[in-house]
């Protein structure tokens, strides 16, 4: 450094001294001024200042605890709890029917009318009958009172002359006689009154009423038609009154004990819940199969649902249990194996993982993490060991 000097030095006093000389001699001295700053600057021993490189923005999100249920899906279909043919209680011949296949219908709605005319006419006999057995009780009811009267009269004759012990025997069995003709007449009411009851009855199976809201998928008969007690009218399925029904194999029954919710899907795509209502006590010897019937819950549908509908039924495979589990995007595909980068004291610092099972847009970890560990999902494929990071905001 003191030789640079020196040389600096003297250059700077010959420069005065050329400007009395020629060009060229001028020309020398500015050539060794600026040599001697090049060597001055080349053999400068002070190190440069290194730059700090710039922290790198990344998204991070914690490693959390969740429920892992391990599932194998079982085809399954939608089984209507009420469906079935709608016969006539009566015959007769058919006047209307008001329902066509396809229509829906609510529980009582009329489905088809049979011409009643005959019954209405049996019914005012009856009605008729009724009365006449009315009067006859009434008749005979004031009979007694009469007969009544006269036993009393009797009785208070024992103590005097008029007394006649014939008189009093008449007079009490004419009183028996006229009870016994009351009961009689009562007992006639009664069966005149259930006659007009069941022929009323009849008058209304003459109308014949959806037993339960459904869907009309079938007719039996025509207007005109004669129907006997017990033909098939119309059939008609419970379409929202469905449950689902799946052949489960008997290795897969421990996951689905009565009362466990498991999830299934229609074929429409759309994933719906279900909870186990029955196991069927019977084995299919070929199949090694169990019938299991679930009570669903319908979520909206892009469908009419509809008997035999397919559905699948994701079937649980052992109980559920609690895992640490990790964003899918925090996992780096490496030759060594999977790895994600730890948020330590602002720097990214790698670790090897083991993933297991996926739960929506998480992977378990088998082993590599803890609960609450911050790793990074956003920018982590662009960061090196160690680097120094800052976190997006919003991240967590």
């Amino acid at each position: 450094m003191l030789r640079v000097r020196s040389m600096f030095e003297l250059a700077m006093r010959l420069l005065p001294q050329t400007r009395s000389h020629s060009p060229v001699r001028c020309r020398s001295a500015m050539v060794m001024l600026t040599a001697v700053l090049v060597a001055a600057l080349a053999t400068d021993p002070r190190p440069a200042v290194a730059q700090e490189p710039e922290a790198v923005l990344v998204g991070v999100e914690k490693t959390r605890i969740e429920p892992l249920s391990q599932t194998v899906p079982i085809a399954g279909r939608l089984v209507s709890l009420r469906v079935g043919d709608v016969a006539a209680r009566i015959a007769g011949p058919v006047e209307g029917i008001r329902v066509e296949v396809g229509d829906p219908v609510s529980e009582g709605q009329v489905l088809a009318v049979l011409d009643n005319e005959t019954l209405q006419a049996e019914v005012n006999m009856s009605n008729s009958e009724l009365a006449e057995a009315q009067a006859e009780l009434e008749t005979w009811v004031a009979e007694k009172d009469v007969a009544l009267t006269e036993l009393r009269r009797q009785e208070g004759l024992r103590k005097s002359a008029a007394f006649s012990q014939a008189r009093f025997e008449d007079a009490q069995k004419k009183a028996a006689v006229a009870d016994a003709r009351v009961g009689r007449a009562r007992a006639n009411v009664a069966i005149k009154r259930t006659n007009l009851q069941r022929r009323q009855i009849d008058f209304e199976y003459a109308t014949i009423r959806a037993p339960y809201a459904g869907v009309v998928v079938r007719r039996y008969t025509e207007v005109g038609a004669y129907v006997s007690k017990g033909d098939r009218i119309v059939r008609v399925i419970a379409d929202r009154a469905l449950e689902v029904e799946a052949d489960v194999p008997f290795r897969r029954l421990a996951g689905l004990p009565i009362g466990r919710q498991v999830d299934f899907t229609l074929d429409d795509g759309t994933k719906h819940v279900a909870t186990v209502r029955a196991i069927l006590p019977s084995e299919n010897p070929l199949t090694r199969t169990r019938v299991v019937r679930l009570v669903p819950d319908f979520s909206e549908t892009k469908r009419p649902l509809a008997e035999s509908q397919a559905v699948i039924v994701a079937v649980p495979i052992s109980d559920d249990r609690e895992v640490v589990t990790v964003h899918k995007d925090a996992i780096l595909k490496r030759p060594t194996g999977d790895m994600v980068f730890v948020i330590q004291d602002d720097k990214a610092t790698p670790r090897p993982v083991t993933v297991g099972e996926a739960i929506g847009g998480r992977l378990e970890v088998v082993s590599g993490l803890k609960n609450g560990e911050m790793v990074v999902i956003r920018g982590n494929e662009r960061i090196q060991p160690g680097a120094k990071v800052r976190v997006e905001k919003g991240s967590s």
